[in-house]
Order: structure tokens, then C-alpha cells, then sequence
């Protein structure tokens, strides 16, 4: 409750409680709230938006709460888009801790005092966020040569810190679900269980240095994008190690320019990069921001930062691409088909008035030269619908959404008059072929059928060792009747207080 209270006081002097304006009790509540001293409205907040607003609290509330706003970025169906952009601006920042912490963290993971582990270790963090720092360092390579590398150090107590909000804003999701029966359907609760289980995973270097590892493999013959090589003597769970490299933010527009480097060819790659990533292998970088992303000089790209990653099955895969290309080609008919077909749509509603709802959505985007054209604000777009036609929400597409946006938003800045979803169009294309024409599905059939002759073997044998042995007589468990009297009686009581 004392959590709750500074919380509210935050929100409260931020002038960001008109979330619970769509209830009239809540919104009494939060109106009440505001007329309490030291609780009042700063008077900075008078000019600027919502999301804005909301934005600025959340940085103030902590790390957890950045995590939860930049995961919310992408609920443009409970936000609206232009709220959802604000909060998108969300940075993962706090200063760095002491060279020397960094050193202890280090030296207790790893068992061994820095000076027998690094032939150098930069004191001075390279780069800091709320999860982990970076620092530079100096190995001996396996050709006994020195090795230039990235030291990643997790934060001192952050595991608590974090345990603490994301255990509350969990608590806070299933009270919404229980109270507001109409937020079901967005699915709050498994909507912050995915910022949870994201956030924990960030918080074990070795997973992060797994992934590493995984999408290195995924794209070891590629020419236009690399991974850097994992150290795994001195990886731990608080520290990861990893080759150091060299290249330009890809947010750097003028150092690029001066380079020589072409804008458009490296909006075009990043399109191939993304298309690979979550359609042919369907496990992708899902945090993919400007400070993520580098371009080394023969323009090829270069990935940081493993923590968050997404995968994607291939019945998503199937209805991404089949939505991707109906839109595109303006087929809403098909579109329909999709979301019906897939029971995102249940099948008593009007699959006409859904095609017309799509069309609404898609013509006014479409209508716009290539180059504005923003397939992550059309899918964003498709969400408002969700109400209307009893959608439920994918939580696990929030990460692929938010790769769309932050992908969109790198391309704009190289290169505001290309599009890089009318470049990755022809390779979507492709693939619907391959793997959604009548070849593949004639393929799929014939690899189903031969997996299921090949079990029939050992199922006869089964079924005739099963036939020699008698029958075991039937027998009924004896079940204690108290735990069934003790869950009536807590029903009862949440409902009393319900």
C-alpha cells in the first residue's frame, strides 16, 4: 500500500491518472486524489500531452516502470497511436555504477581476481542502462594475440528492484481483469507476464549470450549483418563477454554520409535483416533501437544486445505473411479470411462488415506515397477494431509490434523517401509461395503422412504387448474431501469481499 500511495503521488504530480477516466468510480477517485496537498498537478505538466505526461512518470517511478511503458508502447488498442508514440520515446538510462563495483561483480562471478582475466579492463563504463553496463577490455586471443572485447556487468541489486514492481504491476493486471470483466479481452495479465518473463531472462547474461550465439549461427554465411562472437570462459550469470566491435550508430546520418556509405542500400538490408529474422527463422532482436544497431564500413549491419529477443511459430509466421501481402495488395477479403480462419475472429460475427472495417483501416495508409507508407501503424490500426469484433489480443506479437515500429523509425531516419516494407515485399512474396502455394502444402501433407506411418510400428507393438498382459483391476483413488471444502470456503469469502 505504501507503494501503491508513491505511485499514485507520482502519477498524481504528473498529471497522468486520466487512464482511470474511462470508469466513473476510478476516475472519482483519481479526481479526489488530485485535490490532495502534495498530490496537485505540477504546474510544468500544463502544456504537455498525455503520453508525454505519462511518459515523464514513469521515468521518475523506476526502471520496472520504464519497462512496462515501453511494453505498453506498443497497446495502441487501450493508448491510441499518437500515446503510444509518446511512450515509445521511453529511454532505458541511469548512470553508471563505480569501475570498482564493476570489478567486484566481475571477479565473484567469474572466480578470479580482474588483473588474471583481462589483460585490461576500462574502469569507465562505455555504455549504461537500468539492467547492465558495458565496459571495454583487452583478452588474450586463442592465437595468443590480444583480443579486443565488450565486458556487459549486471547492476548491483537490480533483481530485487525489479522483483518488487513487476510483482506489483502483475498483482494490479489481475485486479483490472477481475474488476473490469471488459479487460478481459485484452489480456492485462498475460500482456505483463510477457514484460515479466522478458525482463527476467534480460537478467541472466548467459541466456543472453545463448541468443547471442543463436542468431550468429542463424546468419553465419551472411554478407550484411553479423553478431559479435561470445566469450564463454568469461561468461557468468551477471557477466557476459563478448568480441568488441567497430562501426557506426546507425543513427549517425551525417558520419554515414561521410563515409560513403549508401542510406537506401542500408534501409534495403535492414528490410532483408528483419525479413530473415522473423520469417525464416522466426527468432528475432526485439529491441531493436538506434543504439543497437551499427553499420561497419562495407555497410553491412551490426547487432548489440541480446537481451530481448522474440520468436515467432510458423502458424504466426503463416498469418503474418498472409495479412502482409493481403494488405499490400488491397485484398481485405483475404485479410478477413485470415482472421476468421484463424479463430482471431470468432465466426458469429459479419465477416462483410469485418472486410469493410479493414478497408477502412487499410485504404487511408495504402492512399499515401510509398515512402509514408507505416505497415506498424496499419497493424496498429487493425488493434482498434479488436472491441467491435471480439478480437482477443496476441501477447506474443507486443514484441514483434514494437520491432515494427522501432525498424520503421530507423529506415525514416536514413532515408525518409524509401520504404522498407515495399523493399522486403518482393521476399515476403516469395515466401507465401514456398511455403503457403499448393507445392507446399502437397510437401507438408506428404511429411505428415510418412511421420505417421513410421509411428504405426511401434503403436502395433504396443498395442499387442498391451493385449498379452491381463487387466489391471479398476481401482478408485481415495481423494481427502478437505481441500475441495477449503476452496468453497475461499470462494466465499473473495466473494463476500467482492
Amino acid at each position: 500500500m505504501l507503494r501503491l500511495t508513491a505511485i499514485a503521488r507520482v502519477l498524481s504530480r504528473h498529471d497522468a491518472l486520466f487512464l482511470l477516466d474511462r470508469w466513473p468510480a476510478l476516475a472519482r477517485v483519481a479526481r479526489l486524489i488530485g485535490w490532495v496537498p502534495g498530490f496537485r498537478r505540477s504546474a510544468a505538466m500544463a502544456d504537455l500531452r498525455q503520453g508525454q505526461r505519462l511518459a515523464m512518470a514513469l521515468e521518475v517511478l523506476g526502471p520496472g516502470f520504464v519497462k512496462f511503458g515501453q511494453g505498453l508502447s506498443t497497446r495502441t488498442d487501450i493508448l491510441g497511436a499518437e500515446m503510444a508514440a509518446d511512450l515509445s520515446t521511453l529511454q532505458d538510462r541511469l548512470p553508471p555504477f563505480s569501475g570498482a563495483l564493476a570489478r567486484e561483480v566481475v571477479e565473484a562471478e567469474l572466480g578470479a581476481p580482474v588483473a588474471d582475466l583481462f589483460v585490461a579492463f576500462e574502469g569507465e563504463a562505455v555504455a549504461a542502462a537500468s539492467i547492465a553496463q558495458v565496459h571495454f577490455a583487452i583478452v588474450q586471443g586463442e592465437d595468443g594475440n590480444p583480443q579486443e572485447v565488450a565486458v556487459k556487468v549486471l547492476r548491483p541489486g537490480i533483481e530485487k528492484a525489479f522483483a518488487r514492481d513487476l510483482d506489483l504491476l502483475l498483482w494490479l493486471a489481475g485486479l483490472a481483469e477481475r474488476m473490469v470483466p471488459t479487460l478481459r479481452r485484452l489480456k492485462p495479465v498475460a500482456s505483463v507476464q510477457t514484460i515479466v518473463d522478458t525482463v527476467r531472462l534480460e537478467m541472466d547474461l548467459r541466456m543472453e549470450a545463448a541468443a547471442a550465439e543463436e542468431l550468429r549461427a542463424d546468419f553465419r554465411d551472411s554478407q550484411i549483418y553479423s553478431v559479435p562472437k561470445v566469450i564463454w570462459p568469461l561468461t557468468a550469470r551477471r557477466v557476459m563477454t563478448a568480441s568488441r566491435i567497430e562501426g557506426v550508430p546507425i543513427h549517425d546520418v551525417d558520419n554515414l554520409i561521410s563515409q560513403g556509405l549508401d542510406l537506401e542500400q542500408i534501409v534495403g538490408r535492414s528490410a532483408e535483416v528483419f525479413f530473415t529474422q522473423v520469417f525464416k527463422n522466426g527468432f528475432f532482436h526485439a529491441d531493436m533501437h538506434p543504439g543497437n544497431l551499427f553499420v561497419g564500413a562495407d555497410g553491412g549491419l551490426i547487432a548489440v544486445d541480446f537481451g530481448i529477443m522474440g520468436r515467432v511459430d510458423i502458424k504466426t509466421r503463416n498469418y503474418l505473411a498472409d495479412i502482409l501481402v493481403g494488405f499490400l495488395g488491397r485484398n481485405y477479403a483475404a485479410v478477413a479470411e485470415v482472421h476468421f480462419r484463424s479463430g482471431l475472429v470468432p465466426p458469429h460475427k459479419d465477416k462483410g462488415a469485418f472486410e469493410q472495417a479493414l478497408r477502412a483501416i487499410g485504404d487511408p495508409i495504402l492512399e499515401r506515397p510509398s515512402h509514408e507508407i507505416s505497415i506498424a501503424r496499419l497493424m496498429a490500426q487493425l488493434f482498434h477494431v479488436t472491441e467491435q469484433f471480439e478480437m482477443e489480443t496476441q501477447p506474443q506479437l507486443l514484441l514483434l509490434q514494437k520491432t515494427m515500429f522501432l525498424a520503421e523509425g530507423v529506415g525514416r531516419t536514413l532515408a525518409p523517401n524509401a520504404n522498407m516494407w515495399m523493399l522486403a515485399r518482393p521476399l515476403v512474396e516469395d515466401w507465401v509461395r514456398t511455403h503457403r502455394g499448393p507445392e507446399a502444402r502437397v510437401r507438408d501433407w506428404v511429411e505428415d503422412t510418412v511421420e505417421t506411418l513410421g509411428m504405426l510400428p511401434a503403436v502395433i507393438r504396443r498395442l499387442a504387448e498391451d493385449g498379452d498382459q491381463p487387466a489391471a483391476p479398476r481401482t478408485v483413488p481415495h481423494r481427502p474431501i478437505w481441500p475441495y471444502w477449503a476452496a468453497i470456503m475461499i470462494l466465499a469469502i473473495l466473494l463476500i469481499a467482492s
